[in-house]
C-alpha cells in the first residue's frame, strides 16, 4: 500500500479527499492529515508518506515552502492543490519536481489518473533500486526475499478480506487465526506495510463506505451503521465524527 498524506487547511476539502475517494482501490492508504505547512512538514518527517497532497496557500507555512523543506529530508511525490492559476506558482512547482498540479475544486477522475501515474513512477523507481541491490550478492538474499514475499501475502490477505467483509465483525485477531500467525506479529507487519494500525484502517474504510451509502439518500443513519459493521449506533456516530469532523446527520444535511 502506498502511504498518502493530505495537507490542506480547508476541512471540507481535506475530509472530502480523504473519505469520499476509493483510496484502497488505488492501492493507497491515508496515513495522516495536516491543516498547515508547519504541521505537514512534521507529519512528513514522522510518517514518511509516498505521496503528499498539499494546498499552496496555508497558514504558518505555504505548500511550496513545505515541499521545499521536506524534500531536503524525505523522498516523496508531491501533488499541488490550488485555487490559483498563477504562472509563478506553477514555475515554483516545476522547480520542485512536483508530480501533479491540480486546480480546486479537485476533479476526482483527474486526481485518480494522476495518482495512478505517480504510483507507476514509484514502482519504476523501486524496481531500479531492487535491481541495483541484486548486483550486490548476499548469502541471505533468497531467504530474506522469500520471507518478505510471505509477509506481503499476509497483508494482501487482510486488505482483500477487509474490502469483502468490512460489514462483519472482524479484527486483526480474526486474520491471525485464519493465517496461523500471532496477532502481535500480524499487527506489526500490517502497520509496517500500510503505515497505519489495522483498527484505524478498518474504521477509515468503513467510514468511506458509510459516506457512499449516506450520499444515496436511501438509508437511515442507523441502517448505514449496521451495513458498515458498526453494531453500536452511538459508536458509529462517534467514529464518523472523529474522522470527518461532522456527525452522520450533519453530513446528510
Amino acid at each position: 500500500m502506498y502511504k498518502v498524506l493530505i495537507v490542506e487547511d480547508e476541512d471540507i476539502i481535506r475530509k472530502g479527499i480523504a473519505y469520499t475517494m476509493d483510496w484502497m482501490g488505488m492501492g493507497c492508504t491515508i496515513v495522516g492529515e495536516a491543516v498547515n505547512g508547519g504541521e505537514g512538514l512534521e507529519k512528513i518527517k514522522e510518517l514518511e508518506p509516498d505521496i503528499v497532497l498539499a494546498d499552496i496557500m496555508m497558514p504558518i507555512m505555504d505548500g511550496i515552502e513545505m515541499i521545499r523543506k521536506a524534500k531536503e529530508i524525505a523522498s516523496f511525490k508531491p501533488v499541488i492543490l490550488t485555487s490559483y492559476a498563477d504562472f509563478e506558482y506553477a514555475k515554483k512547482a516545476i522547480e520542485l519536481d512536483v508530480s501533479a498540479y491540480l486546480m480546486k475544486p479537485v476533479d476526482e477522475e483527474e486526481l485518480k489518473k494522476n495518482i495512478a501515474k505517480i504510483i507507476s513512477e514509484i514502482e519504476r523507481d523501486r524496481e531500479y533500486d531492487r535491481l541495483a541491490e541484486m548486483k550486490t550478492p548476499s548469502d541471505r538474499a533468497p531467504e530474506v526475499f522469500i520471507r518478505s514475499e510471505r509477509e506481503n501475502d499476509y497483508v494482501q490477505h487482510i486488505l482483500n478480506a477487509t474490502k469483502e467483509r468490512y460489514a462483519e465483525k472482524i479484527s486483526i485477531e480474526t486474520f491471525s487465526e485464519e493465517l496461523g500467525v500471532s496477532a502481535s506479529y500480524l499487527s506489526r507487519k500490517f502497520k509496517d506495510s500500510t503505515g497505519t494500525g489495522y483498527l484505524d484502517y478498518l474504521n477509515k474504510y468503513r467510514i468511506q463506505q458509510a459516506i457512499k451509502l449516506l450520499e444515496t439518500g436511501k438509508y437511515k443513519v442507523y441502517e448505514v451503521s449496521d451495513m458498515t459493521g458498526f453494531t453500536d449506533y452511538k459508536h458509529f456516530n462517534s467514529v464518523f465524527k472523529r474522522y470527518t469532523g461532522a456527525s452522520p446527520s450533519e453530513f446528510i444535511n
